[in-house]
């Protein structure tokens, strides 16, 4: 929720701009580059908007009755799918902005509560994410590490550098970033990209990983940020050879398993085997349209934990029943 409370600290100009840029973000859904192009701001400028309007209490998060828990569907949905952790919300599918900031909230409770000191947290880059990573309020002190690069697309910024910046310091732990995209033109590119200090670092450190964050895509239009990135003939390509989801940059088929391709080779970040060997991964995943993606996701171990809304998962409950 957005509500407009004055300050004695700034002039009403400052305070109809914060609110307004808040209104763009919170309640359009918009990003932050998008935002910034409308104002004439830099992207910098807009996130600092953005942090003054949480902090002096201009913008309030509440999760209210549309976002309270079901527990019978949320254990249904962990026993039906074998899942280490479960959490479903009863929020209306009213918007894509609205569900995203009711499961981040339900993410951020969740992550607060088993995420222990002894954990390394790795984050990958979604707009669900996101919405955790503004949501959250306390975190056990955990390294937080990088684990895909940025898409460079209109609409769409460096957020996940951005978020791993934004826990950690919710955290009060090191973070392990690196300045990369999530692919590039070729495989010579992101070898040599992978072997920067920088992003060497950060690659390092995914092997530590306890505890990981994502998103599901399915691999079709505006269901995923790597599809519509992707030229049209790999789409075609991947699709044929049987990509239904892609988690932090990992495609797989239907069962689960991982499909490699050019596309493979170009990634800089997390890898199948990796993800797999994380301990819990936790998906924050919102649209019918992925039921096929969160089965395949979870089928094939790069999934272990959920975090959804009613509709999808009495979708899943179906889909994986029948």
């Amino acid at each position: 929720m957005v509500a407009a409370r004055g300050s004695g600290t700034r002039g009403p100009a400052q305070l109809v701009l914060t609110a307004s840029v808040a209104r763009r973000y919170y309640l359009d859904g918009r990003s932050k580059v998008e935002i910034a192009e409308e104002f004439a701001l830099s992207r910098f400028k807009v996130a600092r908007l953005l942090e003054d309007a949480r902090s002096t209490g201009l913008v309030r998060i509440e999760i209210g009755h549309p976002g309270v828990i079901d527990v019978e569907l949320s254990a249904r949905l962990m026993e039906t799918l074998g899942l280490q952790h479960c959490v479903v919300t009863d929020t209306p599918d009213d918007h894509p902005a609205s569900l995203r900031e009711h499961l981040g909230a339900a993410a951020a409770e969740l992550l607060t509560e088993v995420v222990t000191p002894d954990d390394v947290l790795g984050l990958s880059w979604a707009r669900s994410v996101s919405a955790m990573a503004t949501a959250l309020q306390r975190l056990a002190n955990v390294p937080v590490v990088q684990l895909t690069g940025a898409l460079a697309r209109p609409g769409v910024d460096d957020s996940s550098i951005e978020v791993v910046r934004d826990v950690a310091r919710v955290a009060g732990g090191p973070a392990y970033f690196f300045y990369a995209p999530m692919a590039v033109p070729d495989a010579a590119t992101a070898q040599v990209l992978r072997h920067q200090p920088e992003v060497a670092r950060a690659l390092r450190r995914i092997g530590s990983v306890t505890r990981a964050v994502a998103g599901v895509g399915a691999w079709a239009p505006e269901q995923s940020t790597l599809y519509d990135a992707t030229g049209d003939a790999e789409r075609r390509e991947l699709g044929r050879r049987g990509v239904v989801a892609e988690i932090s940059g990992v495609l797989v088929d239907a069962a689960g398993v991982p499909v490699t391709s050019d596309l493979t080779e170009r990634m800089i970040g997390i890898t199948a085997e990796q993800m797999r060997a994380v301990p819990e991964v936790i998906a924050i995943v919102y649209g019918t349209a992925k039921v096929r993606a969160v089965l395949a996701a979870v089928r094939g171990g790069m999934v272990d934990s959920l975090v959804t809304h009613s509709t999808l998962a009495e979708e899943l409950i179906r889909a994986a029943e029948s």
